[in-house]
Order: C-alpha cells, then sequence, then structure tokens
C-alpha cells in the first residue's frame, strides 16, 4: 500500500483528471502512489472515503479537480477521514470560499488553491462580457432570432458603445486583474485598479494601469467597473448601496469573481434605475438556485460560472495541482499555499 512510511506518498484524486496528460501521470508515478477516488457526490465521498483508505492505505496528499459543487463544502464532515495521515489538500480552483481553510490549518494540513491556471480564461470571460454589455449583443441575438431583425429588442439602429477611450477600473489586481489589464489595452481602454496593495511601479507600467487610492475613488472614474477579487469576510457585499452611488450614471459592470461580491438587492435597484446600463454577471448568489430575477432583465447578460471552464485552463489547472505536490514532498514548501504558516517540515 502507498504511505510515507513506505518512501512514497499516497496522492489520490477526487475524480479522474481527465486534462493533465497520461505522459505526465505516468511520470509522476514514478515517484508517488498514485489513485483516483470515483465517487459523485459529497454524500457518497462521505460514506466511501473510510473504505476507500481501510483498502488502499492512509493518503498522504488529496487533489480536488475542477467542477465539484455537488462535494460543497469542503469541510471536517467531507474530509475527515483524512486524518492524521493528509498533510497537504490541493484544489484546481482559484477560489476557495467553499473551503474550510481553518480546519485544515487546525489540523496542520497545508492547503493550496491554483493561481494561474484558470486566470487567462477567466479574464477573457470578462473581455467577453465587457463587449457584450457595450454592444447590446444578448437583446441584438433576440432580435435577430425574433426575425424583427434591428427594430426589435436590439433597438432601431442604435449606436453600441464603443471601448474606446473608455476607462476600465478592475477590482482586484491579481493574476485574472493582470491578464484583464493587458487585454484591455487592444480595446484602447484606460485601465485603473484598486488593489488592497498597490503593484510596484515597474508591474504598473508593464500593464498600463493607474493605482486608486479607494474603492470609491475608482469607482466614480470607471465607464465599465470588473470585479476581479477573491470572495473572503473582507470582499462579502463589496459593492453595495454606496458603491453604486459613487459609480457614474450609466456605468457597466462585469462580475466573474464570486456572486457574494455584491449586494445583490442593492444591484437589482442600481439595474432598476439605470443607474447601472447593463451588468455582464459570470456568476450569481446561491448557485445554481439564483434568483431567477436576474434572468427576466434585458439589461443583463449571464453565463452560468463559465469563466474558468476551457480545456486548457482545465490542463492547468490539473498540472498546477500535482505540481503543488511535488514541490511540497520534495521541499517541505507548496508552490501555492494558502495558509502560508503550515509549511510542513522534514518531509525530504
Amino acid at each position: 500500500m502507498g504511505s510515507m512510511l513506505e518512501g512514497k506518498p499516497h496522492v489520490v484524486c477526487l475524480g479522474e483528471p481527465k486534462y493533465i496528460g497520461a505522459d505526465y501521470l505516468s511520470a509522476f508515478s514514478k515517484t508517488h502512489t498514485f489513485s483516483i477516488l470515483n465517487t459523485t457526490s459529497r454524500a457518497s465521498t462521505i460514506a466511501e472515503l473510510p473504505a476507500f483508505i481501510a483498502a488502499k492505505g492512509p493518503i498522504d496528499a488529496f487533489i480536488i479537480c475542477m467542477g465539484t459543487p455537488s462535494y460543497h463544502p469542503f469541510d471536517a464532515e467531507l474530509l475527515s477521514a483524512l486524518m492524521p495521515n493528509c498533510k497537504i489538500i490541493v484544489s484546481a480552483g482559484a477560489g476557495y470560499n467553499a473551503f474550510d481553510v481553518s480546519w485544515m490549518s487546525e489540523q496542520g494540513i497545508v492547503f493550496c488553491n491554483s493561481v494561474d491556471a484558470v486566470g487567462e480564461a477567466t479574464a477573457d470571460m470578462a473581455i467577453f462580457l465587457l463587449l457584450a454589455v457595450l454592444r447590446n449583443t444578448s437583446n441584438a441575438e433576440k432580435s435577430a432570432r425574433s426575425g424583427t431583425w434591428r427594430t426589435g429588442r436590439g433597438g432601431a439602429l442604435s449606436p453600441a458603445k464603443d471601448p474606446t477611450g473608455l476607462t476600465l477600473g478592475i477590482v482586484g489586481m491579481g493574476t485574472i486583474g493582470k491578464y484583464l489589464a493587458k487585454k484591455a489595452a487592444v480595446f484602447n481602454l484606460k485601465v485603473r485598479y484598486y488593489n488592497r496593495n498597490r503593484l510596484p511601479a515597474a508591474e504598473e507600467t508593464k500593464h498600463n494601469a493607474t493605482y486608486c487610492s479607494s474603492l470609491h475613488e475608482l469607482l466614480s472614474l470607471s465607464d465599465i467597473v470588473s470585479l476581479n477579487c477573491p470572495l473572503n469576510k473582507e470582499t462579502a457585499n463589496l459593492i453595495s448601496t454606496n458603491e453604486f452611488a459613487a459609480m457614474k450614471d450609466g456605468a457597466f459592470l462585469i462580475n466573474t469573481a464570486r456572486g457574494a461580491v455584491i449586494d445583490e438587492s442593492a444591484l437589482k435597484e442600481a439595474l432598476t434605475s439605470q443607474k447601472i446600463a447593463r451588468a455582464g454577471l459570470d456568476v450569481l448568489c446561491n448557485e445554481p438556485d439564483v434568483d431567477p430575477w436576474f434572468f427576466e432583465q434585458d439589461n443583463v447578460v449571464l453565463q452560468p460560472h463559465l469563466g474558468g471552464l476551457t480545456d486548457v485552463a482545465f490542463r492547468k489547472a490539473e498540472r498546477e495541482c500535482f505540481e503543488n505536490i511535488k514541490a511540497y514532498f520534495a521541499t517541505g514548501k507548496a508552490n501555492s499555499p494558502v495558509n502560508q504558516s503550515f509549511q510542513h517540515k522534514g518531509v525530504k
């Protein structure tokens, strides 16, 4: 049986990693004992994980691939069977609001997210939504499909907004925000950003981005606001009544972060009053049981949380997971730990 006691860490993946590549897995398996836990839901995992461990041995590292909302939340109830042997848990996703990181830290488990894998794909989604709201594409398509062409819901020859010269305000200048700033240059957008920490001058120059010292400053100067920050205690309801009031009249809003970054009741008011001309939303609260009000609005462009769901992003995400584990067992330090103070010592 694979375990650290036999010199090879036992690494288990929740579901099959379908995009990483057979050659990569073959090389990985030379230095790690690799298994797959084929459960399909939270309930089946809770029921089957103890028997899996009894049959195959203690688990030293646990991988959670993309597309696992049916398992949420990843907490003590779901994961306690991994203890006391598990040393590291890695997620293919960038966001980790569904993970009980505090519990993992209490157990001495290092938890890692994927910091780059979905970054460019999510920035692409932000650009898609940005262009969609500026060009009012959803209503234009409805007009074309209904046969009314330019005289229906899409508007009778109404000119759309051109991105050239508009100011894009990026809330959260992490990996996704930086990709977005780079892509915004192609559309001649001016870029401003607000971040918990200001970027070094060289980074600002690289991304042609101007720093705003407060969120409200950014909101007041931006024609388009894109939310690219993680969801945590500090960012829940980050955009609410006061923030909408600070925005330009007729501004455009893009959210590819998490639904709960926005106070949805305040967003409804802003959309109804046309304070927000149009919103492009890849995320909403309480997915997939979201508020159906948003489905009925002509000034909302919706996607079902698809930002990071591309084949390249999935391959990158799976490889980031495995690379985190390889680094951890080789050096004692993972590449992208969320709870950095819980790096394990002496695992070489």
